[in-house]
């Protein structure tokens, strides 16, 4: 079986194209240039790498042929952002593939009724990114339904894992508010701190993407949740991560807008962007029953692990 992932060196693909390697697949891996998966394998050793220009190809109109001519049964596209860059590639690929999987984003959901959110509710996306990726599996989704185009969409929550920061319990990627938690300093939240954050180690995801190709009967045409069994209220998570380290946290909490003044502006805008969609703990009843999904990490478990690589680079003080 011939399988491309597009965009495959990064956090997802890090793990995801030693597993395909391990389950018997000949794995092809597109991207701009040529980099160091996050943590090393040794299936990489194995694995068929190609240098395109997406954006550049895509103008040209040429990426998706492409991709056509290396002659894939499988397509996992890492890296798709735009509703015109889907309809490319679905052009090209229609009646060539036994299977195509898009990585989405939790983030197609923003307001929604009722939590746990499953994946049935009605997309009412917050904000551009959101917006986009609800286009891209709506476009998918009709395309199965109408043409049967083989496609999944795997919807991540906050990828976490060892190489780089994982969303802190400020809600925002600033690695000092680790820091100061592991030596018992104080740290402010917005608001009450009871807003919900679900992560998810990027293993986990990988494990998706590949329970979703070894059920396809069940998989094709449908979207996924791909989240730790269970999200955090931002108050617990600060909890949490003292612990791990003998310290109690010193926590105080201020309304948001009073809170905001207290930080850089690109560390508040991601808190209030996380925050818009805090109340959204996402349900992964519906991967466990179809796919088998079983995540190895629970949203501690996760990010402790990212955190003690922080600490080993020095970017976290202990």
């Amino acid at each position: 079986m011939h399988t491309i992932v597009i965009g495959g060196t990064g956090h997802v693909g890090t793990y995801l194209v030693p597993r395909l390697v391990e389950a018997g697949h000949n794995v092809t891996v597109v991207s701009r240039g040529r980099r160091d998966p996050y943590t090393p394998h040794g299936s990489w050793r194995s694995v068929h790498h190609v240098t395109l220009d997406r954006a550049g190809d895509e103008a040209k109109g040429t990426f998706g042929a492409q991709i056509r001519d290396l002659k894939p049964d499988i397509v996992i596209d890492m890296i798709c952002f735009t509703l015109e860059s889907a309809q490319h590639l679905v052009e090209a690929l229609r009646g060539h593939l036994e299977a195509f999987l898009h990585c989405s984003t939790c983030w197609v959901h923003g307001n929604t009724v009722t939590v746990p959110v499953t994946e049935d509710q009605p997309r009412r996306p917050i904000g551009d990114y959101g917006a986009r990726k609800a286009a891209i599996e709506a476009y998918l989704h009709r395309e199965a339904r109408r043409t049967g185009f083989p496609e999944t969409c795997i919807l991540p929550g906050h990828i976490v894992g060892p190489g780089w920061v994982p969303l802190n319990p400020q809600a925002n990627f600033n690695p000092d508010v680790y820091s100061r938690l592991a030596q018992g300093e104080p740290v402010a939240l917005p608001n009450a701190g009871q807003e919900l954050v679900h992560h998810v180690h990027a293993d986990d995801v990988a494990q998706l993407f590949v329970q979703a190709i070894e059920n396809w009967n069940a998989a094709v045409g449908e979207s996924f949740h791909a989240v730790s069994p269970a999200a955090l209220t931002l108050r617990a998570y600060a909890e949490a991560v003292a612990s791990w380290f003998g310290a109690k946290a010193h926590l105080s909490f201020q309304p948001f807008d009073a809170w905001r003044a207290s930080v850089s502006e690109r560390d508040a805008d991601a808190t209030w962007g996380h925050l818009e969609h805090s109340p959204n703990c996402y349900s992964i009843a519906k991967p466990q029953r179809l796919l088998d999904y079983r995540p190895r990490y629970s949203s501690l478990q996760a990010v402790r692990e990212a955190v003690s690589w922080l600490i080993e680079h020095d970017i976290v003080k202990a």
